[in-house]
């Protein structure tokens, strides 16, 4: 990585972002695609099976003629890891990262799903504003990542706000529940992100951000591993099932992400994702 102050031009950040949506919205990553392969060949179920291979043929579809995998192409949800020794110029990143969403959604023939106010619910027209979460890093580079939320699946997140005494069984019920609560609408098989720490709004960011993390892989934490694995053990032992018709495999995979917490608090956050857990990154 070279060093010292590096200018990059907000142009980039708004091309960067627009390739993104379009990719996201029109397939999916490689470990979400080899997720949905295994839960074909491990299903028992002949109606969940059969659910299943509708989802492999409208991938299929979706990536040969390059249109969304599904009518709801979410909310923009925008992730920046940017290097301290960074300087944008050429405008304000805030608005670059808005006018690639703008871009992405307008270019590529998403649909528009954001009102700009929540109660009187008038249609922006462009998919705009993203949600946008910054964090500061070292060095100078930017790491962007788009996380289009379909809002069938967010509509049945949690935060919960537990107690210490509650512990890793509670957390994990907590977890179980909320897919149970969640039922067919989360459109399952899911993927769920939980964040666990920090404070209300911080296990929520935590939760969001655990959805963008390979499904492939288990956290470096072996306790916080055992989580993951026995969570989605759990929540597969439901039956809920793919569409929620009944079968074996209700969820295709469980991430966790920590943070230090409060001593009188355990902050969880849910957040549940259907099949279509899209997510794409770049390094600027």
């Amino acid at each position: 990585m070279e060093s010292g102050i590096r200018a990059i031009d907000v142009s980039e950040v708004t091309a960067a972002i627009r390739d993104m949506c379009i990719r996201a919205n029109c397939g999916l990553s490689k470990d979400m695609q080899d997720r949905l392969a295994e839960a074909l060949e491990s299903e028992t179920s002949p109606v969940g099976k059969n659910v299943l291979q509708q989802l492999e043929k409208n991938l299929q579809i979706a990536g040969g003629e390059k249109i969304p995998i599904c009518q709801d192409t979410g909310m923009a949800v925008v992730f920046m890891e940017v290097g301290q020794d960074v300087h944008f110029v050429g405008g304000d990143v805030n608005a670059a990262v808005n006018e690639g969403v703008r871009q992405g959604y307008t270019d590529g023939y998403l649909r528009k799903s954001v009102v700009s106010d929540p109660l009187l619910r008038k249609n922006t027209g462009d998919n705009t504003p993203a949600v946008l979460h910054v964090c500061i890093v070292p060095g100078n580079q930017v790491k962007i990542t788009v996380a289009p939320k379909g809002f069938g699946s967010e509509n049945m997140s949690r935060v919960c706000m537990l107690k210490p005494a509650d512990g890793e069984e509670g957390v994990m019920d907590a977890v179980v529940q909320a897919v149970k609560d969640a039922g067919p609408n989360a459109c399952p098989p899911m993927v769920v992100g939980v964040g666990i720490g920090g404070t209300f709004e911080k296990c929520a960011e935590l939760a969001k951000q655990a959805l963008t993390l390979n499904t492939a892989e288990h956290s470096d934490l072996p306790h916080i591993r055992k989580m993951e694995e026995e969570i989605l053990r759990r929540i597969n032992q439901t039956g809920l099932g793919p569409a929620g018709l009944g079968g074996r495999n209700t969820a295709l995979s469980v991430r966790i992400l920590t943070y230090p917490t409060h001593i009188a608090g355990l902050p969880v956050g849910i957040n549940i994702c259907c099949h279509v857990n899209r997510h794409e990154m770049v390094i600027l």
